[in-house]
């Protein structure tokens, strides 16, 4: 049972381009702004509810350019949405800190949706924090705050503000000391807000997933990602009879059609990405939670130490079934990827769009495209081996059985080292 005494509120607005983040604009595109203001805000959203399952408390969406309806369409019918109306920030804060106060909270935490280094901790901080203290203050880099909160309304605190400049938090500390208020401070975090700001969000990535009558799976590996700041997903559909298409528009990801063949798949996918880094991610797959920091930290020389800047990467493997021979499955997984420098597809392959277009891309034959590709890539430099896992399906290992889906394979990679064409290949491998 939520506790009406602990209330969180996100202030928000809805993703309309043109609307949101338009200071970005000069930098990126009034779409592109929007998308971003959209996924930060179901990032922090993300957080909101990871915390709610450690504490009891309420979540509300205050929200501006919008309904309530659009609000709940969008982020969930389980919030309650309030709009922030008119006047200044400053007065639309106070009347919703005071609105909480008046329904019974006894701690009320009002935050942004700007920060992308936002973590439950920080959220679960800021209401223990109220404990003891009369106010507390997350500080943002530019000199303003992304969180605020307080037990008892404060009025005060939002008047003679100048908003949207650097003094807010310095102006906001000056009047809390003249009324007394005991002052808890938070982390300092950088928030998104101007141009010069986009860099802190590291490498955008663009996920890419080829699909074929996938409607199966295919909705609970976009389930994790749509979150995600910074992060793109692009489906790209290779004629589905079934559902698939339907259940990706439905949750609201991008989705791409063009002619069968997962190598051109990829490749219509990467066309299209805005990212500067491109994971390739099979549709019954599930990457790890907080895999885009570890692909981005993949190309950051400051975090490799003196070892090179690989050209590629992959995670490790695991398959989501108990049966004991795929345990050893995952062990000649992990031996040929570790040894040999030869991850698949099942495996997340990602890399620089700068270097998959130096290497044109994927060459588009019916079977082996990951292979072909990782071959070319081995020739330009190192790739890394994530000990994290994804998760893949065991559906094709059960199809057949275990052992004779290995032998199989094996025998189509010796056929291509031996120069059978792939489209020999593929006949016999289906």
């Amino acid at each position: 049972m939520i506790d009406p005494k602990l209330t969180l509120i996100i202030f928000t607005r809805y993703p309309t381009p043109g609307s949101v983040k338009t200071r970005l604009i000069p930098a990126i595109s009034s779409t592109a702004a929007a998308i971003l203001h959209r996924e930060m805000t179901e990032f922090t959203l993300q957080k909101a509810r990871e915390l709610s399952k450690q504490m009891a408390m309420s979540i509300a969406v205050h929200f501006d350019g919008s309904n309530c309806q659009q609000m709940s369409d969008w982020l969930g019918a389980d919030l309650m949405y309030q709009d922030q109306g008119a006047d200044n920030l400053g007065m639309r804060m106070d009347r919703s800190i005071s609105s909480a106060c008046q329904l019974g909270s006894e701690r009320v935490i009002l935050i942004g949706t700007d920060c992308p280094d936002l973590t439950v901790e920080i959220l679960a901080q800021a209401f223990e924090q109220l404990e003891d203290s009369d106010l507390v203050l997350g500080a943002a880099v530019d000199g303003g705050y992304y969180l605020i909160g307080m037990c008892n309304p404060q009025p005060q605190l939002f008047v003679d503000i100048d908003w949207g400049t650097d003094r807010v938090l310095q102006q906001t500390i000056m009047v809390a000391q003249g009324l007394n208020l005991a002052v808890s401070y938070l982390p300092t975090l950088a928030d998104i807000d101007r141009p010069e700001d986009l860099a802190r969000l590291g490498a955008r990535i663009s996920i890419i997933i080829p699909v074929l009558n996938e409607a199966a799976t295919i909705a609970q590996v976009l389930g994790d990602l749509r979150a995600l700041v910074n992060v793109e997903v692009i489906v790209v559909d290779g004629g589905s009879s079934d559902d698939t298409v339907t259940i990706i528009e439905d949750l609201g990801v991008k989705v791409i059609s063009s002619s069968k063949g997962r190598a051109h798949q990829m490749n219509v996918g990467a066309q299209a990405a805005t990212g500067e880094v491109l994971l390739f991610l099979h549709a019954d797959t599930f990457l790890p939670f907080g895999f885009e920091t570890m692909v981005r930290s993949t190309f950051q020389p400051a975090l490799k130490g003196s070892k090179s800047i690989p050209v590629a990467g992959a995670f490790s493997l695991k398959i989501d079934d108990t049966l004991p021979s795929l345990r050893w499955i995952e062990r000649l997984v992990a031996w040929r990827s570790q040894w040999r420098q030869m991850p698949y597809g099942d495996q997340a392959i990602f890399l620089t769009t700068a270097t998959f277009w130096e290497l044109d891309g994927f060459r588009e034959m019916p079977i082996m495209e990951d292979f072909e590709l990782i071959s070319r890539l081995q020739q330009l430099g190192r790739i890394e081996i994530l000990a994290v896992s994804v998760i893949t399906s065991a559906r094709r290992w059960l199809k057949r059985g275990v052992w004779q889906t290995t032998l199989i394979n094996q025998a189509i990679v010796i056929g291509y080292l031996v120069g059978i064409s792939p489209a020999r290949l593929a006949t016999w491998y289906r």
